[in-house]
């Protein structure tokens, strides 16, 4: 698996080295850092910019580039045991899921799941994510219904952000909880309203049409952490 990069790859360098295989240096580093990164215990090879432009499809590679481990998926299953698991209903966009995980590892969740979708492109989400997938268990289930009912079942109580929700800020937050965010455009869709314990719902200073979702989930997940 290729990522490109710099903010991802040293992310990797300084956290997770024994995950990178090959680095692609396509610019000149001082010979301190050079000399660091040698000893890191993977294999590092100079490429000239064109080789680094073609592997990279002709995206901003900020001269470094890494082959590493593939990212392996997790069970949803496993994640009845925690206590705080953010789904996506829908989403498509990388760049809001990267957002949605670095944000999810700051915040404290538990864990992520991508419902409504039946592939996710992990390369571009690691890229985006800036590395902090790495630190994030994340599944894809398609069938978001089932999976909301097994983690119904398991005692977790489930909150749907939706501008017409009760202000997050009034809502009881309870320690075994699922936020489930809508996708870019539509939002929850009714169904997925209908299976949910709370809507909950940002309430803003000043009228205006919606935060992005990315944002939106930030927030919500900061005000959702929970204090005995």
């Amino acid at each position: 698996m290729l990522i490109y990069a710099k903010q991802p790859i040293y992310y990797l360098i300084n956290n997770y080295p024994q995950k990178i295989k090959t680095l692609y240096l396509a610019k000149e580093l001082d010979k301190k850092e050079y000399s660091r990164l040698m000893k890191m215990g993977f294999e590092i090879k100079r490429i000239p910019n064109e080789a680094a432009v073609k592997m990279s499809k002709n995206a901003n590679h900020q001269g470094f580039l890494a082959e590493v481990e593939d990212y392996k998926l997790h069970d949803y299953q496993t994640f009845l045991n925690k206590d705080f698991v953010v789904v996506l209903a829908g989403l498509t966009d990388v760049g809001n899921i990267g957002a949605i995980v670095r944000s999810a590892y700051a915040l404290g969740v538990d864990a992520i799941i991508v419902s409504g979708i039946k592939h996710l492109n992990i390369e571009p989400l690691l890229r985006t994510s800036t590395g902090a997938l790495f630190d994030m268990p994340l599944a894809v289930e398609n069938n978001i219904h089932n999976l909301l009912n097994d983690f119904k079942m398991s005692g977790f109580i489930s909150y749907g952000a939706d501008m017409g929700g009760v202000d997050i800020r009034e809502a009881k937050i309870v320690k075994k909880r699922v936020l489930v965010l809508g996708n870019e455009g539509e939002g929850l869709t009714s169904r997925v309203s209908s299976k949910l314990d709370n809507i909950v719902s940002i309430k803003m200073a000043h009228d205006f049409d919606s935060l992005n979702v990315s944002v939106a989930g930030a927030i919500l997940m900061d005000r959702m952490r929970y204090e005995q």
